[in-house]
């Protein structure tokens, strides 16, 4: 079945059942890659590093995404 055929199936669903599905595509694209999560372990640490010893500065939020 080609996948605009699956979309106009699909678009005929509940709305709740079409979340679900939508849910578990999104589940099944999901695949953690535990190098990169260590990576971004790391990376976090150490901009909290540099944060703490004053080596880099915080911005508030409103400042960088505007008021929300």
């Amino acid at each position: 079945m080609r996948s605009r055929d699956l979309l106009a199936s699909a678009l005929k669903l509940e709305p709740a059942e079409r979340f679900a599905l939508v849910d578990e595509i999104l589940q099944s694209l999901d695949n953690p890659d535990p190098h990169i999560d260590h990576l971004w372990i790391e990376e976090a640490q150490r901009r909290l590093d540099a944060f703490r010893h004053g080596d880099a500065k915080a911005i508030a939020a409103e400042d960088v995404v505007g008021d929300f």
